[in-house]
């Protein structure tokens, strides 16, 4: 790294701490990517077809970001629990269960 603040370090070997920045910076493309997919089921549903930039033009009810952000703490939560180590084994979801069981 040249000219800039030092890297942060969590670790004893910087490798994992560059690998932990990967995760994270993927681990938020995902919550984008999922906060988008859900914008656009909403808008299929209410209308069928969308028109170009309606995606871009969303803007989730109060209830829907409330729910979006419950997914999104609940993954930033997973996320941090894995760095410490103290991740416990967890069953799969409800939904899932129920989608496999059909």
């Amino acid at each position: 790294m040249t000219g800039g603040d030092p890297e942060q370090t969590f670790f004893k070997d910087p490798a994992l701490d560059r690998a932990l920045a990967m995760i994270l910076a993927i681990a938020a493309e995902l919550a984008v990517t999922k906060d988008r997919l859900r914008a656009l089921e909403v808008l299929l549903e209410n209308g069928g077809t969308i028109s170009a930039g309606a995606l871009d033009g969303y803007r989730p009810k109060p209830e829907e970001a409330a729910a979006l952000a419950v997914e999104r703490n609940a993954l930033v939560q997973q996320l941090i629990e894995a760095a410490k180590g103290s991740q416990a084994s967890i069953g799969a979801s409800a939904d899932t269960e129920e989608r496999f069981s059909q």
